[in-house]
């Protein structure tokens, strides 16, 4: 029984046909056999260390979908998680500056979903004053000289980020003070800088003693100073998905070349103990990375996430650097309208006629008639199927009384309402004019 809030999430979701950003678990069909593994994983990022999984699969595996139902569990075992979407124009990957300020603006935890840098933030600043207010010596009616006790701890737990980043502890200091001053423009100035946000007032750079905006390299240096005020505010760790890395492919050569380069160097370091505390995930097709415009392009990229997929699938290996997700078939893509007709009806007053009307044999109807409108390309059908079924079927079902899909509704397909993979399966004339 899911409550009634998170159930709309998932319809409203579904009904604009994208993935939802929370509910996936009781969505996820096919992804199990991952789970004791993922777990384990975070397990040993938790205890400080860093950790790199690639996922591979076509369009319609459920990538992004893998991507957030990870993140959701992610945020259940105390981490924080993020996505960022890799583009060309807005975040190429070899500009950390645009990735970093990304990963801000989705930062999520269990008590908020996105936008949480800030809370992360003030949380910290609290911790802090907690630690120190447990020393019986320290008065805690001396406001400014807990101000300074604080400072002085920050500054022990910056250490080794100010060596290399002396910015990041100088605006969290003015930041704090701001805070103490009650100047909220010169606080909410000082977040957006921290966050990596370009055009902030140079008036807030210069309380700080900061110039320009974040670089490159300052933007790796403040992703280490973020793990550490994780670690001190009592998470496990942060999650960080990279989604739709395969864009790579499409970029110009000399932008795919340093975007390979940046996610070796991200392997390395991680690796190397750089970043304690991050758990790294890409998602990307097999063309990506096995094809000659993607990691095959760098060889110590392609040695580091070579894996061999050329045995029976059930025997993979979850704990290699490279996973991949089985493409949907009928039975799977049955399975979730099954489950996304449940988790509909579940509670409402139509509950019985939902459940009469649309009934297993209907879903399986709708299910592969759109496989059908796609070229009989099940893989590519899952989006469009549920948008179907929530939109089309399920709504007018439970609004309208007298409706019944089998005399009333037929599947029409439009190529305005298709992503350009959906409307290439449509208007294949079979299934090798598909292009993946």
């Amino acid at each position: 029984m899911i409550s009634a809030a998170r159930r709309e999430d998932i319809v409203g979701a579904l009904r604009r046909g994208t993935v939802p950003n929370n509910g996936l678990d009781v969505l996820a069909v096919g992804i199990d056999t991952f789970e004791p593994t993922l777990t384990a994983e975070l397990d040993i990022v938790a205890s400080g260390r860093g950790g790199f999984k690639a996922v591979r699969g076509e369009y319609g595996t459920g990538k992004t979908f893998f991507g957030r139902w990870l993140q959701e569990r992610a945020r259940t075992r105390g981490f924080a998680a993020t996505e960022v979407q890799i583009n060309e124009t807005e975040t190429p990957l070899h500009r950390l500056e645009t990735v970093y300020r990304r990963l801000v603006e989705h930062l999520g935890t269990a008590d908020m979903a996105s936008g949480a840098f800030r809370g992360v933030i003030d949380g910290w600043f609290y911790a802090l004053e907690q630690d120190v207010l447990a020393d019986p010596a320290v008065n805690s009616d001396d406001a400014q000289g807990l101000l300074q006790r604080t400072d002085a701890l920050m500054e022990a737990r910056l250490s080794a980020v100010s060596k290399t980043a002396p910015a990041f502890s100088a605006v969290l200091r003015t930041y704090r003070q701001a805070l103490t001053d009650n100047d909220a423009m010169l606080a909410d100035g000082l977040i957006s800088w921290l966050a990596g946000q370009p055009n902030v007032a140079a008036s807030v750079k210069r309380a700080a003693g900061i110039k320009g905006d974040l670089d490159h390299f300052g933007a790796s240096n403040f992703l280490v100073g973020l793990l550490t005020i994780l670690r001190d505010s009592g998470y496990a760790g942060l999650v960080m998905v990279l989604d739709e890395v395969e864009t790579l492919q499409r970029m110009r050569t000399d932008t795919r070349e340093k975007g390979l380069n940046a996610l070796r160097q991200w392997i390395d370091e991680i690796d190397a103990g750089r970043y304690p505390g991050l758990y790294l995930v890409i998602t990307g097709t097999p063309a990506f990375f096995d094809g000659p415009q993607g990691v095959q392009r760098l060889a110590p990229l392609a040695q580091r996430l070579h894996v061999d997929f050329g045995t029976d699938r059930r025997f993979d290996n979850p704990r290699a650097v490279q996973i991949r997700l089985a493409p949907f078939d009928h039975g799977s893509l049955l399975a979730v309208g099954r489950r996304v007709r449940d988790i509909y009806a579940d509670g409402r007053e139509n509950e019985q006629r939902l459940r009469t009307v649309v009934d297993d044999s209907y879903v399986d109807v709708l299910a592969r008639a759109v496989a059908g409108g796609l070229g009989g390309k099940v893989g590519v059908a899952p989006r469009l199927f549920l948008k179907k079924l929530v939109a089309d079927v399920l709504d007018r079902v439970d609004l309208h009384k007298d409706f019944d899909p089998r005399q009333h509704y037929s599947l029409t397909l439009a190529e305005s309402e298709m992503s350009a993979i959906e409307r290439a399966a449509a208007s294949a004339n079979s299934v090798d004019d598909i292009e993946l």
